[in-house]
């Protein structure tokens, strides 16, 4: 029997829509001894696996309509809240890539030394917390154009998590703003974040009962710009 693996490039279907996308771009799920729907968002647990896209909302269906049962072709319990505990999942994902670049010493934080990173030209992405005034990232943006000029637009911005989940994830206190420099674990955090935004874009587009499927990465401007990886910016 042929083992799956994540590195033979091959496409993955999605069992509710049949749209065909690399596996980084899907999510995998596994059939747990009890039968139960396990959700491997790292795509390594053993035995087979089926595919569903990277949305909020597709999950949600494939757990309604029995979806799991007809890929595994066995019984296969999927709970209702499945698709809050895939949201849950990807969030803790990305949360502990912060950390990890929080180590790794990419990250810093607080108004002032972001703006200092800024003038260094050491940024690669910012950093808002969601609950932060709107008048302090517009402050970083006006900066980040006045040093980079239309280059500012290749810096990722990120405003998906809270300042209480910053806070945990960087062990300081009153996370409002902070900057990722140049680095893999930068570019694990954003690859991580963006999975996170996208899927939350299926979330909206479920929540407002549109007729035309799943939210792109581009439209899902509520929770964030588009993420780029951390490329480190010329000049």
């Amino acid at each position: 029997m042929r083992k799956w693996s994540d590195a033979d490039g091959s496409e993955r279907t999605c069992i509710v829509t049949g749209a065909k996308s690399a596996p980084e771009a899907m999510l995998r799920f596994a059939l747990g001894p009890d039968g139960a729907v396990v959700p491997d968002i790292r795509r390594k647990l053993p035995g087979r696996g089926v595919w569903t896209e990277l949305s909020f909302g597709t999950v949600s269906r494939a757990a309604a309509k029995q979806a799991f049962s007809r890929a595994f072709r066995a019984k296969a319990e999927a709970p209702a809240a499945l698709a809050e505990t895939v949201g849950s999942l990807l969030e803790r994902d990305a949360l502990q890539a912060l950390s990890i670049a929080n180590k790794a010493g990419v990250v810093v934080a607080g108004a002032f030394k972001v703006d200092s990173a800024i003038e260094a030209n050491e940024v690669v992405a910012l950093i808002q917390a969601s609950d932060g005034a709107a008048d302090g990232a517009a402050k970083r943006a006006r900066a980040l154009s006045a040093k980079l000029g239309p280059e500012a637009n290749a810096i990722a911005r990120v405003d998906i998590f809270s300042s209480r989940q910053l806070d945990l994830a960087l062990g300081r206190a009153n996370v409002i703003h902070a900057a990722l420099k140049h680095g893999a674990a930068s570019s694990a955090f954003l690859a991580r974040a963006d999975r996170l935004r996208r899927y939350r874009g299926g979330e909206a587009d479920a929540a407002i009962g549109t007729e035309r499927g799943v939210a792109t990465a581009d439209e899902a401007g509520t929770f964030g710009a588009p993420i780029k990886l951390a490329e480190k910016p010329g000049g």
